[in-house]
């Protein structure tokens, strides 16, 4: 069937539909990598958005159940130039449209996502809509959808409910869940950790009641500056433990301690983006996904990594207490391994 791609900027795509065949909302972004859209798809950072893939060929090595980042797909909508209807390899378990229409996710292929991505890197991310063929929404029906929509709340929605352990012999870390990937969990785990997982909403007491070695703030949706309950937990925990952090976690700090974030224009998203690490007078290939930023470096706190991009902080730590956190994802999955020594740097502050 049919479908196109209405931007609030009056722009349309027109392509065809696959996958759950409903109208969907969300925030309009782009990935560079080049594999990897199985973690694209579940990752929680990308609750809220309809995410493009620049690569122009999707699905052709399938879906496998062990390669996910979280329990179920967390984009609203997905964009493809080509979608594979014969995937092939020996790990493959569902094909890309099977797996979306089980879990309720619009997906759009045949645009020209060249011409989208170029659109988006010059006027900015921006809400979008996929509407089927045959909608008879208005041309106001379709901008009240897309200034009713928002993605506040993103956090509350992909975070763990419940308090929960999983067992090791080594450290004993508390992670607060904004929006985890499992391959952060799984890093953690293969150097022997304990890890006990809060939700986005435990207090300081909750996490400190569990005595840990060190406190991980996760990767997760949204803007960090909506986040002020958390920030202010933050502040109560920075001052009695050590706190390391990636993505919203590296933001949230920033702001903890009197720094401030910003929106980049398009973000970074993709398995490609090189980061150099300034102790070690290094250049790495990671893996990232974020919009938002730190703009403003909180008081006491030096560099330790910044975008070779666009120089824009990577990674900061605190001068005096055990504060440490990155903007990119060292668990990679997808991308590239080469910072995965981060998660010994983190385990370096621990108690």
């Amino acid at each position: 069937m049919k479908a196109k791609l209405i931007l609030e900027n009056n722009v349309v795509f027109e392509g065809k539909a696959f996958g759950y065949l409903h109208e969907c909302t969300g925030e309009v972004v782009f990935n560079t990598g080049m594999t990897g859209y199985q973690e694209v798809l579940t990752d929680p950072s990308y609750y809220g958005q309809i995410v493009t893939m620049t690569y122009p060929l999707i699905g052709n090595y399938g879906i496998n159940l062990e390669d996910t980042e979280s329990s179920s797909p967390k984009v609203r909508g997905f964009i493809v130039r080509e979608k594979s209807n014969y995937p092939n390899n020996f790990r493959c378990e569902l094909e890309l449209d099977t797996y979306l229409e089980s879990n309720k996710i619009m997906g759009l292929e045949g645009i020209d996502t060249r011409a989208l991505t170029k659109l988006l890197r010059n006027a900015g991310t921006m809400k979008g809509i996929i509407v089927l063929e045959n909608s008879t929404y208005s041309e106001d029906e379709i901008k009240e959808k897309l200034n009713v929509f928002s993605n506040r709340d993103a956090v509350s929605k992909v975070s763990t409910k419940e308090i929960h352990k999983i067992p090791g012999k080594g450290k004993k870390i508390a992670v607060l869940d904004y929006g985890i990937k499992t391959s952060i969990l799984r890093n953690f785990i293969s150097r022997g950790c304990e890890l006990t997982v809060f939700p986005y909403n435990a207090t300081a007491d909750q996490v400190l009641s569990a005595d840990p070695d060190l406190i991980f703030l996760s990767n997760g949706p949204g803007d960090p500056a909506d986040m002020s309950e958390a920030i202010e937990e933050i502040r109560k925990m920075v001052a009695i433990k050590p706190v390391v952090g990636i993505c919203l976690g590296h933001q949230l700090l920033s702001i903890a301690f009197g720094g401030a974030t910003g929106k980049l224009k398009f973000g970074h998203r993709g398995c490609n983006h090189p980061v150099k690490d300034i102790f070690m007078d290094r250049v790495h290939i990671t893996s990232q996904n974020h919009g938002y930023y730190v703009t403003e470096l909180p008081e006491n706190f030096e560099i330790t990594h910044v975008s070779m991009n666009d120089d824009t902080i990577e990674g900061m730590r605190h001068k005096t207490m055990p504060v440490f956190s990155v903007q990119f994802h060292p668990e990679a999955s997808p991308g590239p391994v080469d910072s995965e020594y981060i998660f010994d740097e983190f385990l370096k502050y621990s108690l």
